[in-house]
């Protein structure tokens, strides 16, 4: 593995996150992301075959097998009003949230 997060470089990530990480604790963290740097290069270096099929699950699925597509349905909830009234503000059906805070960098 030849790329690492460098202490200069973690504490530039942790300042862009607004972080704020005792010595320790940011030795940890960089200590760990490193690791998980280090498990995607392992992983990359594992030589797979250009015919190799593209899969999203670990058992491939034929037609037969595939599960079909569910409908998307809008299935409303009878209890709406009841959860809208545990709400501190709501609106016209819709919950009210609190801005969130934007910080220029």
């Amino acid at each position: 593995m030849t790329e690492m997060i460098t202490p200069e470089l973690f504490q530039h990530l942790a300042q862009l996150a607004a972080l704020e990480l005792s010595p320790e604790e940011a030795e940890y963290l960089r200590r760990e992301l490193n690791n998980q740097l280090k498990a995607i290069h392992d992983l990359e270096a594992i030589p797979i075959p250009p015919d190799t099929p593209i899969t999203s699950y670990g058992v491939p699925y034929s037609d037969e097998t595939t599960p079909p597509f569910r409908l998307d349905e809008w299935h409303p909830n009878p209890a709406a009003q009841d959860i809208l009234a545990q709400t501190p503000e709501h609106e016209d059906g819709y919950i009210i949230v609190p801005d969130i805070p934007h910080t220029d960098l």
